[in-house]
C-alpha cells in the first residue's frame, strides 16, 4: 500500500532542523570552525556546517513526506529549508535583544555576525531566509536528478569538503615530494582551497565519478571475457601493485600518518580476533581487552629487567609465542564456565573478566611480577638480525602489517573451512547446530582461543612499541571500540573489519585539529551511518541478505496493518 502524504511534516522537520542548527551555533562549532576556509575567502567550515544542516533538513523532509511529484518535492524541501533558516533568524534577533551570552557561553556577537554573513541584522536575516529556501530546493533537485548525475556531484562535493578540512594534513604529506609543491600551491590558498583549484577539482572528481559509474560495468564485463591466463595476469598485477603500495606507504604518507596507520593496525588486529568470536561464532564478548593485556604483560614479564630480577629473555621474538599462547589459554579458561551462557549474560561475564584482569595487573599482590600501578618498563624493541626496530612509527608499521596480514590469512582460511561453517551454524541457532552433530564445547572453545590469540599478538606488539605498559592502557573502552569497529564495518566480514578500523580509529585522528568537537562530529557520523546502513559499511553477503529479507517482511507487515486500518474505518464510522 502506498504511504500517505503528510503536508505538515516538512514544516515539522524544518523546525527540528532549525533547532539543531541553532544548537550547533550555541555549542560553539560555527565560531570555532570559521577560522578555517573550505575555499579561501569564499566559504568557511562554519558556514559549510550550517549549510549542510539546512540541506539535510530539506532532504529528510522530502524523503519522509512520501511526495513523488517534482513540484511537491520542491515545495516540501523549500519550505523545510525556509522554516529552518527562519528559526536561525529568530535566534539571531533574540541574541541581539536578550543577553543570552550570560547563560550561553558561545552565544557571542561573533556568532551572530557569522550567521548574518556580516551584512547587518536586517539584510543578513534576508540572506539567511533566501539561502534556506535555496538549499531546501537544492535538496529536492538532488532527488529529482537521475542517480547517474546526482551521485557524481555529491561525491565531488564530499571530496572538496574533505580536502578543505584536511588542508594541513594534505599539504604536509604532499610537501614530502618536491615535484608536488607547485601543484599544492596552485590548488591551496593560504587558508583553504583556491577558487580556481576548487572548480578544477570539482569538475575532475565529478567527471571521473560519472565516467566510472558509466563504464565500470562495461569494463568488468570485458575483464570477465578475457582468457583465464590474462585474467590471472591482471589479478597478479593488481596484487603486486597493492603490495608495493603497502611496502612503500610509510615513505609516501610521512611520520604523522604512519603513527595513525600504526594505531589503525593495532585495532585492526584486535578486531580480526574479536570478529572470530562475535562475527563468526556469535558469542558477544565485552571483555576482549583482557587478552590484549595478557599478551602485553606476558611479554613484559619475560623481557623486562626492571622487576627486581634479570630478564628471563633478552629478545622480544622468543617471548612473542608465549604471549600469544597465554592469551589463547586465557580464552579457553574464560570459555569453559560460560559454555551454557548466551546473549546478555555472556556479555556481562566477559565484561567482568576484562575488569578482573585489569585489577589484577593493578594490584599489590602481583606487583613483583607486573609492576602494579607503576607498570612494566624497559621492554626491548624487536630486532631482525642486526637490524633493530626502534620507536619510529614508520618502522613499526611493517610489524603491524605482518601481524594484520597473518590474521587476515588465518581468518579467511578458517572462515571457509569446516570449523568456520560450524561457527556460523552456532551463530545462527545453537540448538539446531547441536542437533546437526556439531560439538558445541569444542567449537566455542576454539572460537574463544583463536580470537584471544590475535588479541595477545596485538598486546605483544603494543608492549614492544611503547617499551612500557600500564594498567590504565587496558580499560573497558578498548573492548567497546573493538566491538564498535566490527559492527560499523559489518559483523562477520573481514573486509568490513578493515574498513571499520579505518573509520573508527583513523577518522578521529585525522580530525584531531578540530579539538573537542571531533568526537561530536564523529558521533554524528556514526549515528547517521547506523541509521542508513545498519548492516555495516562492508557487510557479509549472508548477513546483508538476512537484513534485507527482514526489512521486506517488516515493510509487508506495516503495509498490511495500514490496509487493515483503512478497511476497518468505514465500518467504525
Amino acid at each position: 500500500m502506498k504511504p500517505s502524504v503528510n503536508r505538515l511534516l516538512p514544516l515539522q522537520i524544518g523546525l527540528l532542523g532549525g533547532i539543531i542548527a541553532v544548537l550547533i551555533g550555541w555549542q560553539g562549532m560555527i565560531v570555532a570552525f570559521s577560522t578555517r576556509d573550505i575555499i579561501g575567502n569564499v566559504i568557511s567550515m562554519g558556514h559549510t556546517l550550517l549549510f549542510i544542516t539546512i540541506f539535510a533538513t530539506g532532504y529528510i523532509a522530502i524523503t519522509h513526506s512520501h511526495v513523488t511529484r517534482s513540484v511537491d518535492q520542491l515545495i516540501a524541501g523549500g519550505s523545510a529549508g525556509l522554516v529552518a533558516s527562519a528559526l536561525i533568524v529568530v535566534s539571531v534577533w533574540l541574541g541581539n535583544v536578550l543577553p543570552l551570552g550570560a547563560m550561553l557561553v558561545n552565544a557571542v556577537p561573533q556568532l551572530y555576525e557569522l550567521l548574518t554573513f556580516k551584512q547587518g541584522l536586517v539584510m543578513g536575516s534576508v540572506w539567511l531566509l533566501v539561502i534556506g529556501l535555496v538549499l531546501g530546493s537544492l535538496a529536492a533537485l538532488a532527488l529529482i536528478l537521475p542517480a547517474k548525475i546526482r551521485q557524481p556531484i555529491i561525491n565531488a562535493l564530499v571530496v572538496l569538503i574533505a580536502l578543505g578540512v584536511l588542508q594541513d594534513l594534505v599539504t604536509v604529506t604532499l610537501s614530502n615530494f618536491d615535484f608536488l609543491t607547485p601543484i599544492v600551491r596552485f590548488f591551496y590558498a593560504a587558508n583553504g582551497l583556491s577558487l580556481l583549484g576548487a572548480i578544477i577539482l570539482f569538475l575532475g572528481f565529478a567527471g571521473g565519478s560519472y565516467l566510472w559509474s558509466t563504464y565500470s560495468k562495461n569494463l568488468q564485463s570485458r575483464i570477465d571475457r578475457l582468457p583465464p591466463t590474462r585474467r590471472r595476469t591482471l589479478r597478479w598485477g593488481t596484487s603486486l601493485l597493492i603490495v608495493l603500495i603497502l611496502l612503500f606507504l610509510p615513505s609516501l604518507v610521512g611520520l604523522y600518518l604512519s603513527e595513525v596507520i600504526d594505531n589503525v593496525g593495532l585495532y585492526l588486529l584486535m578486531g580480526l580476533g574479536l570478529n572470530i568470536v562475535v562475527g563468526f561464532a556469535g558469542l558477544l564478548d565485552l571483555g576482549y581487552v583482557a587478552f590484549f593485556a595478557i599478551g602485553a604483560y606476558t611479554v613484559g614479564f619475560l623481557t623486562s629487567p626492571e622487576l627486581g630480577r634479570a630478564a628471563l629473555m633478552d629478545n622480544w621474538w622468543p617471548a612473542l609465542p608465549f604471549g600469544v599462547a597465554m592469551a589463547a589459554f586465557a580464552g579457553i579458561l574464560l570459555g569453559i564456565p560460560v559454555l551454557k551462557m548466551r546473549g546478555d549474560y555472556l556479555a556481562i561475564v566477559t565484561l567482568g573478566f576484562g575488569e578482573i584482569i585489569r585489577l589484577l595487573a593493578l594490584s599489590d599482590l602481583l606487583k613483583p611480577y607486573f609492576g602494579g600501578a607503576q607498570g612494566t618498563r624497559s621492554i626491548p624493541y624487536p630486532n631482525i638480525g642486526p637490524f633493530q626496530i626502534s620507536w619510529h612509527p614508520q618502522e613499526f608499521y611493517y610489524l603491524f602489517l605482518a601481524g594484520c596480514l597473518f590474521a587476515i590469512f588465518i581468518s579467511t582460511r578458517v572462515k571457509n573451512s569446516r570449523v568456520g561453517r560450524a561457527w556460523m551454524a552456532l551463530r545462527e541457532d545453537e540448538d539446531v547446530a547441536q542437533a546437526m552433530g556439531i560439538d558445541l564445547v569444542a567449537t566455542k572453545l576454539m572460537a574463544f582461543a583463536m580470537g584471544a590469540s590475535f588479541g595477545g599478538l596485538a598486546g605483544a606488539i603494543f608492549s614492544s612499541k611503547l617499551t612500557a605498559i600500564y594498567p590504565h592502557s587496558f580499560n573497558f573502552m578498548i573492548s567497546i571500540n573493538v566491538v564498535s569497529l566490527i559492527i560499523i564495518g559489518g559483523m562477520g566480514s573481514i573486509p568490513g573489519v578493515v574498513v571499520g578500523a579505518l573509520a573508527l580509529v583513523g577518522l578521529p585522528e585525522l580530525l584531531r585539529e578540530m579539538a573537542e568537537f571531533r568526537f561530536l562530529i564523529y558521533g554524528i557520523v556514526l549515528v547517521v551511518m547506523m541509521l542508513t546502513r545498519p548492516e555495516g559499511l562492508v557487510p557479509e553477503a549472508r548477513r546483508a541478505l538476512e537484513l534485507e529479507e527482514f526489512k521486506e517482511e517488516s515493510a509487508a507487515e506495516s503495509a498490511s496493518g495500514e490496509e487493515a486500518v483503512v478497511l476497518e474505518t468505514p465500518g467504525q464510522q
